[in-house]
């Protein structure tokens, strides 16, 4: 086998993790990666913005007010308006919400990132070099991306 194609294949392998895993969240929690990550980031901040969300996982505003929308009308997020600016609306999680998140699994990243920091500096500095050269050859670079692992279809207004 040629090392291209041993490549193409731990490539898949990456893509196939990342999409079971996805799909075993969402079929234990009912939710996306991208809710939990967003239920986790407003568990993490001070009655948050969305658009401080929006800025702390690297998601566009639109796509964080979709997903706040969902998490609204399954009573997972409350908004509240500032009595000091009528104009700035913070976040929380409900009950429901915060039940939800704590017995839902850790995304997948989190795994990653420990093993990924586990290393020497120096396979750190490799991995990741070899990682931006391939995103490179793929016509990749220049994509918008998060550091939120997600693959599968694409998303509609709905499934966020």
């Amino acid at each position: 086998m040629d090392k291209y194609e041993q490549l193409l294949i731990s490539l898949r392998r990456v893509i196939r993790a990342i999409s079971i895993h996805s799909r075993q969240l969402n079929k234990d929690s009912g939710l996306t990666v991208p809710q939990l990550i967003v239920m986790r980031k407003i568990a993490q901040l001070d009655a948050p913005l969305a658009k401080q969300i929006a800025q702390e996982i690297t998601l566009s505003a639109a796509t964080v007010t979709t997903i706040l929308d969902r998490l609204e009308s399954r009573n997972l997020v409350i908004r509240t308006r500032s009595e000091t600016d009528k104009r700035k609306v913070h976040l929380s999680l409900s009950e429901v919400g915060q039940n939800l998140l704590s017995d839902s699994p850790k995304p997948l990243q989190e795994n990653f990132i420990k093993r990924y920091q586990n290393l020497e500096e120096w396979e750190q500095s490799q991995l990741l070099a070899a990682v931006e050269r391939i995103a490179c050859m793929m016509d990749a670079a220049e994509l918008d991306a998060a550091p939120v692992l997600l693959v599968g279809k694409i998303q509609t207004d709905e499934s966020l």
